[in-house]
This record gives structure tokens, C-alpha cells and sequence, in this order.
């Protein structure tokens, strides 16, 4: 008897290795040639692995696990949406779920948005979770581990990709580290002799340039300007930031009052920077101020056409207004 239930183990057991083997490299059950396959953020491998049977993908989810631990993978899957083609096998499968190899999509924060522009576009990304629609500006620099800080130029301009369901939160946390990065290395390799004494001084800088910048080229041109401007106690006088004080009540034109109303960003009325950026500043904008032109313009008028005539005199960019302002 013992030797007969030997030889029924063994038996079971060569089954039991034949079936695995089958399974590892037999190819999934996908109608047509691929489908989207969605983990779930907090899915473990059962969960998967039954998940996989129930929408007849795989024959035995225990096999699925099984193999998992077998390569010592069942804890390494990552949440995210996979696209799963008719010809893979449930070997190809876990190496797709945990190298995270998941359908991407693509956001881009554009140079000169304000922080509020940025986030009302990433609240209408499809693929985005929303969690801060209702959230005011402080309460969501507190969940950002930033209690008490102003939002505005934290965020660096780029494309990002990432898979569905990421969350805003997670997001904002990766371009503020990408700004960060940024910033600390232009830092550290400024100019000499900047009248800026601190890297989010930089920042500041930084945003009124992206604002006043309409064509590339003169991005250090217009830095150079602001910092003659600084660097001699001159007002900047810049328009961007009596808009960027005006908030929600800018209505598309700068008027002759608003150059007289007193916020904190009318650099009409007040000396030096503004207290906070204006926007969220690209590199270039970034690098234009920790690097300006070397130039003895101290005043620019835009032309009309996206460019600036840039004047060292008070009498030289009179001439400039009257000419493309005035059309005199």
C-alpha cells in the first residue's frame, strides 16, 4: 500500500510539473490581436492572477501564482494599464506587469502657466486621478510636505509620461523634484555678481522673464535688463506682475489705475522682486537669469510683433515707445 501511494504521488507530482511547464509557455486567450489589461493600485498577485482568469485570459489563476513565486516576482507586480497581445505566454506576462512596461500617457506643463492654469489642465486629463479640485493653494503645499509655501514656480515646464491613475499628488510631486533639480544644478553655476542672493530669488527672476519673453532669442537680454534694473534700486515697472497682482479681476487690459493699485506684485510702485514668482519659468527663462546678457540696456518697448527695442537711456526708449506704441 505505501508503495502504491508512492507511486500515486509521483504520479500527481509529474503531472503536477507537466501542467506548470504547459502553462509557462502556452499563449494567453486573447480574441483578436491584443487587448488593455487594468491592475488596480494596491492588486497583489492573487488578486491578478484571478483577475486573469475571470476575463478567460489564463486557465488556472493557482498556476499564475504559483510561477510568480517560482520566480520570486509575486510581490514586484506595479499597478497600471498593460496591453496584452494574443502571442504572449504568462512568463511574458509577469515580466510585463513588474517591469511596469504599462500603457503611458502624456502631460505637458507649458512655460509661463501659472500654477492654477496648470492645475485646472491636469483636473481635465482623462487619465489623471483627481484629488485636489477643491483643494485651496494651501492646503495642497501641506500635502505636498510644503506647509506654508506659495505653489506659484515650483512645477517645472516639460512632457511627462506616466501610466493611467496616477494621481495629481504624485505628479506635482515629480515636477516640483524636477524643478528642484534643475534649479540647484543652474544654481551652482551662476554668474558671478547676480542681484539675486538665494536660487528661488532665481525662480522669481526667473518667471517675470518667462512672461516678458515673446521671442527665445532675447530671453538674456531682458534678464540683463532686470538685473541693471536691480542691481541700480530701479523698479522693474514690468507688466506681467501688475496682472499676475490683479489675479481674477484682470479683465485683458492694463489700465491707468491698475498701475496704482497696491498689491504686493506691482513692481510699478515697489522696489526689487516680486514676493513669489509670476509663473512657472522654463529653463531657458532659468538659465537667462542666472546668466544674463552682457548689456547696458536698461529699458525695452515691445515692437509688435513678439520682439523689444531695447534702450540704455530714459531718452533713447522714449523715441522706442513713440515710435511702436504711439506710432508717432
Amino acid at each position: 500500500m505505501l508503495l502504491w501511494g508512492l507511486f500515486i504521488f509521483a504520479i500527481a507530482i509529474s503531472i503536477l510539473i507537466f501542467e506548470f511547464q504547459r502553462f509557462q509557455h502556452e499563449t494567453v486567450s486573447i480574441p483578436g490581436s491584443d487587448r488593455i489589461f487594468t491592475i488596480k493600485s494596491g492588486s497583489n498577485i492573487k488578486t491578478i492572477a484571478q483577475q486573469l482568469s475571470m476575463e478567460k485570459i489564463i486557465d488556472d489563476p493557482w498556476l499564475f501564482i504559483l510561477l510568480a513565486k517560482f520566480k520570486g516576482v509575486e510581490t514586484r507586480v506595479r499597478a497600471g494599464e498593460y496591453r496584452l497581445q494574443a502571442t504572449q505566454s504568462p512568463v511574458d506576462l509577469l515580466e510585463l506587469f513588474t517591469k511596469g512596461q504599462s500603457i503611458q500617457y502624456s502631460f505637458t506643463i507649458i512655460e509661463g502657466w501659472t500654477f492654477r492654469e496648470m492645475l485646472h489642465q491636469m483636473q481635465t486629463h482623462s487619465a489623471m486621478t483627481n484629488s485636489l479640485e477643491d483643494k485651496t493653494d494651501a492646503e495642497i503645499m501641506t500635502l505636498l510636505g510644503y506647509p506654508g509655501q506659495h505653489p506659484e514656480g515650483l512645477f517645472f515646464p516639460d512632457t511627462y509620461r506616466f501610466p493611467k491613475h496616477t494621481s495629481d499628488i504624485k505628479f506635482l510631486q515629480r515636477a516640483d523634484k524636477l524643478m528642484q533639480t534643475h534649479l540647484q544644478r543652474e544654481w551652482q553655476n551662476r554668474a558671478p555678481d547676480l542681484p539675486v542672493s538665494s536660487s528661488y530669488e532665481a525662480l522669481i527672476l526667473a518667471s517675470i522673464i518667462e512672461k516678458e519673453t515673446g521671442v527665445a532669442s532675447e530671453r538674456p537680454l531682458i534678464a540683463s535688463v532686470f538685473t541693471r534694473r536691480l542691481k541700480k534700486n530701479m523698479r522693474l515697472q514690468t507688466d506681467p506682475t501688475i496682472i499676475y497682482g490683479l489675479g481674477e479681476s484682470f479683465d485683458g487690459d492694463i489700465r491707468y489705475r491698475d498701475l496704482k493699485k497696491d498689491t504686493p506684485y506691482n513692481t510699478y510702485l515697489h522696489s526689487g522682486l516680486t514676493p513669489t514668482p509670476i509663473a512657472l519659468p522654463g529653463l531657458e527663462s532659468i538659465r537667462a537669469a542666472l546668466h544674463p546678457a552682457d548689456s547696458d540696456a536698461l529699458y525695452f518697448v515691445a515692437r509688435g510683433d513678439g520682439t523689444h527695442q531695447f534702450s540704455g537711456t530714459l531718452e533713447a526708449h522714449n523715441k522706442a515707445v513713440k515710435k511702436y506704441q504711439l506710432g508717432k
